[in-house]
């Protein structure tokens, strides 16, 4: 009969009575007559004790042998002990080493970049398994909401002839002896699909060929993105604010002991849910700088400086909308009633963590579209599909995308962004 193994998480909670257990070595202690080692697998850590005289003499050589990372399977008794971590130690009757380790290369006095040099190593520390058992989750959790709400989930190329957003920030590709470019968004894309699916969103690789060095930029991030025929800024803004908050507390049934783990109180996440997120326009937001002490020019695009700013008296995400349209992408409308700002929106996140999304509702208008792509200087053959959807029954919509990343970093408190995806890309990054 084939043996059962069961999680680490599943004898902690059982603390009691024999099972199998399998993993890789997290720590080890040697003795002249035990080992203690600390075994790991993707749900935990558990202490377990292998005494001389309880193996056989070949499983004590093995024993003696092992080495951090070395997989192995063992069977024995749980017994509650206070000493050891979650309070249950596995005291080991019949030991198994499946591969012995080589010497890990991955000690407590390596320097960051290092790190990211073994990255494929240092995925199966306790941090970074933290980070992606939550990444997991937000990524379930966006998909749950948006198929809740009756969204279909709808692709688009990632080899693309336009362009959505600035030019200078693009990856070229060599398409058979054609000048490609690697997708920035799946907007244009998206808002010919609406005609036929209404709702729709994806989550999908997006690059950005921005040359900076931040901890809250990334060369390839996945990009959540949303498309809704018949929706108006208010109403995305409000599906945007229930989207995220979904997601919190999903994460927050599920990974409470991971949260503290990284150094997130889940009591800051739980004030979060609790609150309406403020919506403040441009101008309002730059009256609250001037407060402050930081004169902006009407105008200027808000930058990391003025956004960190602005957010130290919230505690909540805040919209800030109505930005000013000469400094807009070329698809945000006018405000009817101002015609100096577009109908769109960022969201920003509290504690330093910037722009989460970027929304707006879409221009309607034709020749409005064709006068914006010529002053950006783009060719006007690239975007025909894309205006053929304003001449055959065009009607108002809306979308927004956000950097999944992004929300994965403040959901965790992390550093940097770089730890929020498994292998980062970076202008300074391209392995491993």
């Amino acid at each position: 009969m084939k043996e059962k193994y069961i999680s680490i998480k599943e004898a902690l909670e059982k603390k009691k009575g024999k099972v199998s257990l399998r993993g890789w070595v997290y720590r080890e202690r040697k003795f002249k007559d035990k080992v203690f080692i600390v075994l790991r697998d993707h749900s935990g850590i558990i202490q377990t004790v292998i005494h001389k005289d309880k193996v056989s003499e070949k499983e004590w050589e093995q024993a003696e042998r092992i080495l951090i990372e070395s997989s192995v399977k063992l069977h024995g008794e749980l017994v509650e002990d206070p000493r050891a971590p979650g309070g249950v130690e596995l005291r080991v009757e019949k030991f198994e080493l499946v591969h012995l380790a080589e010497p890990f290369p991955i000690t407590k006095d390596k320097s960051k970049e290092y790190l990211y040099d073994k990255r494929h190593l240092w995925l199966r520390s306790r941090y970074l398994t933290s980070i992606l058992k939550i990444r997991s989750t937000v990524f379930r959790a966006i998909r749950e909401y948006f198929w809740s709400k009756g969204f279909y989930e709808f692709h688009s190329p990632s080899l693309t002839p336009g362009v959505a957003e600035e030019g200078p920030t693009l990856f070229e590709v060599n398409y058979f002896g054609k000048k490609l470019y690697l997708t920035q968004t799946w907007q244009l894309y998206a808002e010919a699909a609406i005609f036929a699916l209404e709702k729709i969103f994806t989550i999908a690789p997006s690059f950005r060929a921005e040359r900076s060095k931040t901890s809250r930029h990334l060369a390839e991030y996945w990009h959540a993105e949303v498309e809704v025929a018949w929706m108006n800024m208010d109403e995305l803004m409000d599906l945007a604010e229930e989207m995220i908050k979904h997601v919190i507390r999903e994460v927050l049934k599920h990974h409470r002991e991971d949260l503290e783990f990284l150094g997130r109180d889940p009591k800051d996440l739980e004030k979060v849910l609790k609150k309406k997120w403020p919506r403040i326009t441009y101008d309002e937001a730059l009256e609250i700088l001037e407060k402050k002490g930081m004169k902006v020019p009407w105008g200027k695009d808000l930058r990391t400086i003025e956004e960190d700013k602005l957010m130290e008296d919230f505690d909540t995400p805040v919209f800030v909308t109505h930005y000013p349209k000469e400094i807009m992408a070329f698809y945000k409308p006018r405000d009817p009633k101002n015609p100096k700002v577009a109908r769109c929106f960022d969201l920003i996140a509290p504690e330093g963590y910037g722009e989460l999304i970027g929304g707006s509702e879409r221009d309607e208008n034709i020749d409005e579209l064709i006068k914006a792509l010529k002053k950006a200087g783009e060719k006007i053959e690239n975007y025909e599909f894309y205006l053929d959807t304003r001449r055959y029954g065009s009607i108002p919509h809306s979308g927004f995308g956000m950097g999944v990343e992004r929300l994965i970093s403040w959901i965790c408190k992390l550093e940097t962004i770089r730890d929020a995806i498994p292998f980062p890309r970076t202008m300074t990054r391209h392995k491993p």
